[in-house]
């Protein structure tokens, strides 16, 4: 069975979240949803609970990672809760969850999951217009790196049509990758073997 793709959403928790950031983040769930994906958010509320909803309410499947250890914490659309009991650590749990990130709006804990996303090379894309932590990134980098550019967006529709066109492109480029590895590691022992008898012969 081929795996889901996994999407994580994030943005403003209760504190800081607008019904602009609510309506745009159910509607990035229902889009997610729709497109077969599963939803990844931080469990909790705000955006994370509007994008649960969104999706909820088109039959699509949502996780929600919580930095608390007791499930009863998460948002009443969440299918499936893991409590990590690690608090804010949980920003890099989510961000390797994620086979690509969308971003609506958001403060530091937002900024911390994007920047545990950008260190491991996660496609993300953020929608544009909406006060934000990362407003000033957008359509760039965090830092000299460049380890990936964070695609701006106008719509929620752009957003998840954008998200899995880069997570293709990604999947692809590690695959390559991976198979160059792989070719590469057998012409290493290859060579070694052709070295080690030779070696044997002239002795």
């Amino acid at each position: 069975m081929t795996k889901k793709r996994q999407i994580l959403v994030i943005g403003n928790n209760t504190n800081g979240c607008t019904p602009k950031h609510e309506k745009l983040a159910y509607e990035v769930g229902t889009e997610i949803a729709k497109s077969n994906s599963v939803l990844i958010t931080g469990g909790l509320g705000g955006v994370m609970a509007a994008a649960s909803h969104g999706a909820h309410d088109a039959n699509g499947l949502t996780v929600g990672i919580i930095p608390q250890d007791d499930a009863r914490m998460a948002n009443e659309f969440c299918d499936i809760v893991i409590p990590t009991g690690i608090g804010l650590a949980r920003d890099f749990v989510n961000a390797l969850t994620a086979d690509g990130v969308i971003i609506v709006g958001g403060g530091s804990g937002t900024l911390s999951e994007v920047c545990a996303a950008y260190m491991h090379k996660k496609p993300m894309v953020a929608i544009r217009n909406i006060k934000s932590s990362v407003e000033s990134y957008i359509d760039g980098y965090l830092d000299h790196r460049e380890n990936i550019k964070i695609i701006g967006v106008d719509t929620p529709q752009d957003a998840v049509k954008k998200i899995l066109e880069l997570i293709t492109v990604s999947y692809n480029s590690d695959t390559e990758s991976t198979d160059d590895e792989v070719l590469d590691d057998f012409n290493k022992i290859k060579s070694g073997e052709a070295s080690r008898m030779a070696q044997k012969s002239s002795g």
